[in-house]
Parts: C-alpha cells; sequence; structure tokens
C-alpha cells in the first residue's frame, strides 16, 4: 500500500493533532472490530479536556479547514484499513499454505530463518518466507542481504557518511550503501500485544527518521519497506498500532507498507524497480 497523495507533505502540527485526537478519542470501536472515526463533537470535547483552543475546530459556526482536514484524514485511515488491511491479513495456517505455494513455485535458495517460539510452535518464518522467495524471484542472482548481520551503512570517498542504528531485516543489493532496505514484522503466535511488538512500530519509526535526514542534508535516497502479517496479533489485539503505520507511511517515513497477502502481487513489482536504480 502506497500513501495517499492526498496526505503527504503534511506539517509536523497536523500530525501533532491526529496523534492527540487518537489518544483521547481511542482508534477503535468497542465491540464492532472496527477502526473509529471521531466526531466533530468528540474532537471539541477532547480539545477542551486537554486545556486546548476548540474555537480552531469551528468557523463562523462551521466546522474549519483545520478540522475538515483532520476528520478527512481520520476516515480514510479507518476506511483503508477495514477494507483494504483486514481482508489481507493472515493467520500462521494462511501464510504456511502461502509460503509452500510460493516455496514449490519458484524453489528459493534464499534464507528461511526459523522463529524464536519453542515446541510445536517452534517453525519457519512463512511471511518472511514469502518476502524472501518473492524478491528472490525477481532479482535471479543479482546480490541481495537477506539476512543483515551489520548496521547499515553509507560511504562516500571510502568513509562512512551515515550507520543507523539498528539492523534491519533485509537490504537490496547490501547494508552496505543499498539501494532499498526493508523490515518484517510478523506476530503468528504471541498472545498479547506486547511492548516487544510495540517497539516493532517504534523502531520503523527511527529508522524512517534516519533515512529522512539522509535524504535532507546529503541527498541519498533509500527506498524504505515495511511489511507485517499476523491477524490476531495486528487486527484482533493491535488496530490501534495498525492506525499509527498508516501515520507513518503519510508522514513520509516509509515509501510502502505491505500487509499479509499483499506481498504477493505488489512485491514483486517493488523488486524489479530496484534493478532499474543506480
Amino acid at each position: 500500500m502506497k500513501a495517499n497523495k492526498k496526505f503527504l507533505r503534511q506539517p509536523k502540527s497536523f500530525w501533532a493533532a491526529v496523534r492527540t485526537i487518537g489518544e483521547a478519542c481511542g482508534y477503535t470501536q468497542r465491540g464492532k472490530g472496527q477502526i473509529k472515526v471521531p466526531t466533530i463533537l468528540e474532537l471539541e470535547a477532547a480539545y477542551e479536556m486537554l486545556f486546548l483552543d476548540a474555537t480552531k475546530l469551528r468557523s463562523a459556526g462551521a466546522i474549519s479547514e483545520y478540522a475538515h482536514a483532520i476528520l478527512d484524514y481520520c476516515t480514510y485511515r479507518a476506511e483503508i484499513l477495514n477494507s483494504f488491511v483486514e481482508p489481507r491479513l493472515m493467520n500462521a495456517d494462511q501464510a504456511k499454505t502461502a509460503y509452500l505455494k510460493l516455496k514449490r513455485q519458484f524453489k528459493p535458495k534464499s534464507h528461511l530463518p526459523l522463529n524464536k517460539q519453542a515446541g510445536r510452535m517452534k517453525v519457519p518464518n512463512y511471511f518472511t518466507g514469502m518476502v524472501n522467495t518473492l524478491i528472490e524471484s525477481v532479482i535471479g542472482e543479482n546480490e541481495c542481504d537477506f539476512n543483515p548481520r551489520r548496521l547499515t551503512t553509507v560511504t562516500r570517498n571510502g568513509l562512512p557518511v551515515r550507520t543507523l542504528a539498528r539492523r534491519i531485516d533485509g537490504a537490496f543489493p547490501s547494508c552496505i550503501n543499498p539501494r532499498a532496505v526493508w523490515e518484517i514484522k510478523e506476530y503468528y503466535y504471541t498472545t498479547t500485544f506486547g511492548s516487544r511488538i510495540a517497539d516493532g512500530v517504534y523502531e520503523t519509526l527511527l529508522d524512517g527518521m534516519e533515512l529522512e535526514e539522509l535524504s535532507q542534508i546529503e541527498n541519498h535516497r533509500i527506498l524504505h519497506y515495511l511489511m507485517i502479517d499476523a491477524y490476531d496479533t495486528w487486527w484482533r489485539m493491535g488496530r490501534s498500532y495498525l492506525c499509527r503505520i498508516v501515520d507513518l507511511l503519510h508522514m513520509g517515513y516509509v515509501d510502502e507498507v505491505l500487509f499479509g497477502r499483499e506481498v504477493v502481487d505488489a512485491l514483486p513489482g517493488i523488486a524489479r524497480t530496484w534493478l532499474t536504480l543506480s
């Protein structure tokens, strides 16, 4: 999923308002399993509760342009999550079936790590396997780092220009001077939306902010992708974090987010574009 251009290049103050409203009004409709769209009355109540200037939400009695922009985005975010994202997220059995189908089709050679579970739940990371297989099917024998074991670094004239603070999950063609990097968040066997999963969202934000600074200051652009899956974890327990991920996309901190089985349709085309970059 790419960002809706209508909501790109909004000022940081816009996203401050979106986060403030999400925190105050909530992200989900309780008992309905859907993403919530706040009303103008809820916005006003939230601003008054937080001692903010609620008069900015109306102009001559009508909803102000400021409030309309916020509500318009919240409506879009709810619609895209409810109608597009939710049906594309997979459970463990669905991911296994999808991976095995791709494995039979492409016979991949790329790295397939095991998850960190124990006992009968210790199985391959099926979603990672899907991602690696689909990328390999496009790039062929071209170099690609499916399992970076060092920090991502950009160099110039034999010296480091920037080194990211944390390791990413994959890089093309290498984690040294990559054209594209990606992160994979699959959590099929978790029973609670714990701090580790929440931290994964903030790690993506950190990487995105570092890559934004690299682009703005050094004029060096690296494509940044986030791929996530696990229906129960993200949809049943973590819908508010899905909202935050859509926010990250529209803030420009990731170029695309791929949800669940969306990788099958979208990732080959994305990988083909990497081959044309210099």
